[in-house]
């Protein structure tokens, strides 16, 4: 059997990454890695790696570049998942983040870093609308101009718009996002690993354009070509 891809997805708050990403690593049958549930299994394991992020996660602080990589390769390495592929969701953020994943992983780290490419204008009323559920953590759009929570359709419970997504803090978010992933897109387009996919559009459409890029991205790699792309054959 190939060894199954190894993504990275990128794209600003609000351009639909969570959606694609899940999708996406159930269409390619690899691991859906996310930087903040490898955050969350090991605090709850109480690895040592996750007794120490717990101390960053109470504060509200960022957890260092160095905690991070070494979480998401003691992942890696512990799962097997180096071999089966994977998607990474949430990591890298930054240059130095990415070319440390390298160091780690080898040449081989990944096969392609996908951005879903979304103006911050496009956005900005995206993330204004976002409403979260207090029970089951899934997100939800409201109404334009609705202010007020909802109901959550998938358990019923009450989503909430998030302290955090402020008009404010969301332009200091996007602002964030474009000075640290921009140095990160151009090194990884200067090594041929970038694609870009227009995330403007129905899910479904985006979703196509996701499979279409890496069809014509990865055939060097032991893809499908034609057809329907469903990651390595066997």
């Amino acid at each position: 059997m190939m060894a199954g891809p190894r993504l990275i997805v990128l794209g600003r708050q609000g351009a639909g990454k969570g959606t694609q990403c899940a999708r996406l690593a159930a269409h390619l049958d690899v691991p859906h890695i996310a930087t903040g549930d490898l955050f969350r299994h090991a605090i709850a394991a109480r690895t040592p790696l996750g007794e120490q992020a717990r101390r960053y996660v109470e504060e509200g602080a960022l957890v260092p570049d160095e905690l991070v990589l070494d979480l998401v390769a003691d992942h890696l390495g512990a799962s097997g998942a180096r071999r089966a592929g994977y998607l990474l969701d949430g990591f890298p953020r930054t240059l130095a983040q990415g070319q440390a994943l390298f160091e780690v992983l080898g040449e081989r780290a990944v096969d392609a870093a996908v951005e879903i490419d979304v103006a911050p204008a496009a956005v900005l009323p995206r993330l204004a609308a976002r409403r979260v559920c207090q029970d089951c953590g899934s997100v939800t759009a409201a109404p334009d101009g609705w202010a007020h929570h909802l109901a959550c359709p998938a358990c019923g419970g009450m989503a909430r718009r998030r302290d955090d997504d402020t008009d404010e803090a969301i332009a200091r978010r996007l602002a964030l996002y474009d000075e640290e992933a921009t140095p990160l897109l151009e090194w990884l387009d200067g090594h041929d690993l970038l694609v870009t996919v227009d995330g403007i559009g129905s899910p479904d459409d985006v979703f196509a354009r996701l499979c279409a890029a890496l069809e014509a991205r990865l055939p060097a790699s032991g893809y499908q070509q034609t057809g329907t792309f469903r990651g390595p054959r066997t």
